[in-house]
C-alpha cells in the first residue's frame, strides 16, 4: 500500500512537471512553416546526437524564459518530455546539454532573432503605427559576463576597478519596434576602448532601418553623420539634443515655428571622424536643416519639419 501511494505521488509530480514543460512549444515554432526554412538555412554541420541544434535552441529559449534558469531544470524537463512522448528514458546529467549549447553558432541565434523581429514588425496592424509609419527605438545598455580570461580579454572591465576585482562588461545597442516590442537587431561590443561606444555599435546595424521609418533615441545618437545617413535613406528621427549642442541652443536664431521651436542649419564638422574614410567624408552633405524644440524641459532634435 505504501509502495502504491509513493508511485501515485511520483506520477503526480511527473504530471505536474510535464504541465510546466514548454520546450516542445518552442520546438514547434522553430519547425513551423514560417521559420523552418530559415532555421535549416542557419543550421551548422552536425551529427545526430542527443541534443541536435534545433532541440538545443528550443531548450535554451525555454531555459531563458523560466523562473528557474538552471541547466538541471531544463534537462529534467527534456527527460520528462521524452517519457511523455513514449520515447526511451535518458539520463539527466547536464554536461551533454551544456556542450550542445556551446556548439550553437552565434550567427544562428542572432539571425533568427532579427528574422522573427522583422516578421512581427511587418505584420503589425496599420493603426498600431504612428501616422502609418513604423517607429523604431534605439537604446544601449551593459551586462556583466562570467569572469573568464577569454571574456576579460575581449570585454574589459571598468577602468576604475582594480585588476581581478571586476567582471567583464559587454555593451549592447538594440533596435526595437515600438508597436510590438520585438527586438529587430542588436550589436555587442567592448565596454570601453576603440569600437566600444554606442555610436559605433549603432552604425554596424543601421541598415536595419527601412525607408519611411521614424527612429527614437537619446542624445548619444544625435550626431551629424548619423542624421545625414538617415536622411539619405528616407528615415526620420526624433532624439534628445547632444549635451554640448544643448548648451548653445538659441531659439532666437533660425526660422521660428513656435515657442521654443525653430529650424536651424547644421554645418558639417571640419574634422573627419576616425571611423570615416576620406571618400565618405567628402560625399557627406555640407549642411543639414533640422528642427529643435523644447518639450518638458528637454531639447529635442528632429528631421520632422511639419
Amino acid at each position: 500500500m505504501h509502495s502504491t501511494r509513493a508511485s501515485r505521488h511520483q506520477q503526480s509530480r511527473i504530471k505536474t512537471f510535464q504541465s510546466k514543460c514548454h520546450s516542445d512549444q518552442f520546438f514547434n515554432l522553430l519547425t513551423s512553416d514560417t521559420l523552418l526554412s530559415k532555421v535549416e538555412e542557419l543550421l551548422p554541420t552536425h551529427r545526430e546526437r542527443r541534443y541536435p541544434p534545433t532541440e538545443t535552441l528550443s531548450m535554451f529559449l525555454t531555459q531563458g524564459m523560466n523562473a528557474d534558469r538552471s541547466c538541471q531544470f531544463i534537462v529534467n524537463q527534456g527527460a520528462v518530455q521524452r517519457l511523455a512522448c513514449g520515447l526511451s528514458s535518458t539520463n539527466t546529467y547536464t554536461g551533454g546539454y551544456c556542450r550542445a549549447r556551446q556548439r550553437l553558432p552565434l550567427e544562428m541565434v542572432t539571425s533568427l532573432t532579427a528574422f522573427v523581429g522583422q516578421s512581427i514588425g511587418h505584420q503589425m496592424p496599420g493603426d498600431w503605427r504612428w501616422q502609418n509609419r513604423r517607429v523604431r527605438i534605439v537604446d544601449g545598455t551593459t551586462v556583466t559576463m562570467p569572469d573568464t580570461p577569454a571574456n576579460q580579454a575581449a570585454f574589459p572591465q571598468q577602468r576604475g576597478q582594480k585588476p581581478g576585482l571586476g567582471f567583464p562588461i559587454c555593451r549592447i545597442v538594440g533596435i526595437t519596434c515600438l508597436s510590438s516590442g520585438a527586438l529587430l537587431n542588436a550589436a555587442t561590443g567592448r565596454f570601453s576602448g576603440k569600437g566600444g561606444d554606442e555610436q559605433t555599435l549603432l552604425r554596424s546595424i543601421q541598415d536595419t532601418f527601412e525607408r519611411g521609418d521614424v527612429v527614437l533615441g537619446d542624445a548619444f545618437f544625435a550626431t551629424y553623420f548619423f542624421i545625414a545617413a538617415m536622411l539619405d535613406n528616407g528615415v526620420d528621427l526624433v532624439m534628445e539634443q547632444l549635451g554640448s549642442r544643448r548648451r548653445s541652443t538659441d531659439f532666437r536664431k533660425g526660422k521660428k515655428l513656435g515657442t521654443k521651436d525653430h529650424l536651424i542649419i547644421l554645418t558639417k564638422p571640419k574634422r573627419r571622424p576616425d571611423w570615416m574614410d576620406e571618400t565618405q567624408y567628402n560625399e557627406a552633405p555640407e549642411s543639414l536643416q533640422i528642427r529643435e524644440l523644447k518639450v518638458n524641459n528637454k531639447i529635442l532634435v528632429t528631421t520632422l519639419m511639419c
